[in-house]
């Protein structure tokens, strides 16, 4: 998995239009927060980027480490942090082939960030890598939306549009979904900075992985996990329809 590039040069214009928002996905940041707090030890945020979720953690005085594999996304984290005298412990690094000296009561993996992982081969790395510097009894969460035919004929292709403001410039930042490859059931996210003359400052696309329910049964079946649970949406209800959120739970 390399999808670093992708959000090196986007780093700031996408903390522009998604760090901040704390309801990018619905109660996610109370969920990830509630999980923290009940956890007998040290966090470990996977994708931890700008630091949407993982700046939250440190302002509720939780020891919580976080990798990422962009450099650009932990730069700006990093400045995010030191404007509110914040210490952040955040590396560069591969959640397919990660080590750490740390044993982690708790590992998340928020806003959709597994899908990023496009192969099996890559899909089962990262769980025996997180299950690997988990503690005993600790445990994995992470949420990632449930392929939706509906969204994926109606939706995909329609532009989604942010007005940002970086460094005193307004631009608008641009995202189109696409499904990329109906066999390998792969989508493509495509995103453009323009400024408010029209000019393209970036444009970059990115793979992600559309992943069903039955898929997460046979990937954690295959990984080092004792067992796992999944929910429709973070205030742990059955999931039933297409339109929740799939949110899975797994112990070690």
């Amino acid at each position: 998995m390399d999808s670093s590039g992708y959000y090196d040069d986007f780093a700031a214009f996408y903390d522009a239009a998604y760090g901040q928002q704390a309801g990018v996905v619905e109660d996610d940041v109370q969920f990830y927060l509630e999980l923290a707090r009940e956890a007998d030890g040290p966090l470990l945020e996977v994708g931890c980027g700008t630091g949407r979720i993982y700046l939250e953690l440190l302002r509720a005085d939780i020891d919580a480490d976080g990798i990422d594999l962009s450099s650009g996304m932990l730069e700006v984290l990093r400045e995010n942090a030191a404007d509110e005298g914040l210490e952040p412990n955040v590396r560069e690094a591969d959640v397919t082939s990660f080590r750490s000296d740390r044993e982690y009561a708790l590992v998340i993996v928020p806003f959709r960030a597994f899908l990023h992982l496009t192969t099996v081969d890559d899909q089962l790395a990262a769980l025996e890598r997180i299950h690997d510097v988990l503690a005993p009894g600790g445990r994995l969460a992470l949420n990632v939306f449930t392929p939706n035919f509906d969204v994926i004929c109606e939706a995909y292709g329609e532009p989604e549009e942010t007005t940002v403001e970086v460094d005193g410039e307004t631009c608008t930042y641009r995202t189109v979904t696409e499904l990329a490859d109906e066999v390998e059931q792969l989508a493509r996210i495509r995103s453009e900075v323009l400024t408010s003359d029209g000019e393209r400052l970036f444009e970059r696309e990115a793979p992600i992985a559309l992943v069903s329910k039955r898929e997460f049964e046979l990937l954690f079946r295959q990984s080092p996990f004792s067992s796992w649970d999944v929910y429709g949406g973070f205030e742990y209800d059955p999931l039933e329809d297409s339109s929740q959120e799939m949110v899975w739970i797994a112990d070690r």
